[in-house]
């Protein structure tokens, strides 16, 4: 089921604050799906997914290498899910770190520190699934 990411339900927003992993599709410069584990954050306000990763971690080289692509944050528990998908960058902006590092830590733990973090951050244009 499609979903306007504009227009979340609470029901929704309650499941994307929830401690679940999720996973991250980015594409390798081949064209082949890279599938990873992630924790991640979701802003509604800004329509943002963010993932922290470090510079060197394949996800992050694939987003850089790939500007203006497309990736997908998926959720899943039992019968629930959702797919975040949209345009997809790396920062290493310390301000959009910071922010990311702070949604990590909001919803799963505070992250240890490290000089090379970096962050994925996806505007989400579209959303599919159930929550």
């Amino acid at each position: 089921m499609a979903l306007d990411p504009t227009d979340l339900s609470d029901e929704v927003l309650a499941f994307l604050g929830e401690y679940q992993l999720a996973s991250l599709t980015t594409a390798r410069p081949d064209g082949t799906p890279h599938v990873v584990p992630v924790g991640f954050s979701f802003s509604p306000d800004d329509g943002l997914v963010r993932v922290i990763t470090w510079a060197a971690s394949k996800k992050a080289r694939n987003v850089a290498a790939a500007p203006g692509g497309r990736a997908v944050v998926c959720q899943v528990d039992g019968g629930r899910w959702l797919s975040l998908e949209g345009v997809a960058t790396v920062t290493d902006d310390p301000a959009r770190v910071t922010a990311a590092v702070e949604g990590y830590a909001g919803r799963y733990r505070q992250p240890s520190e490290r000089e090379d973090r970096v962050a994925i951050e996806i505007q989400v244009d579209r959303i599919l699934g159930r929550a």
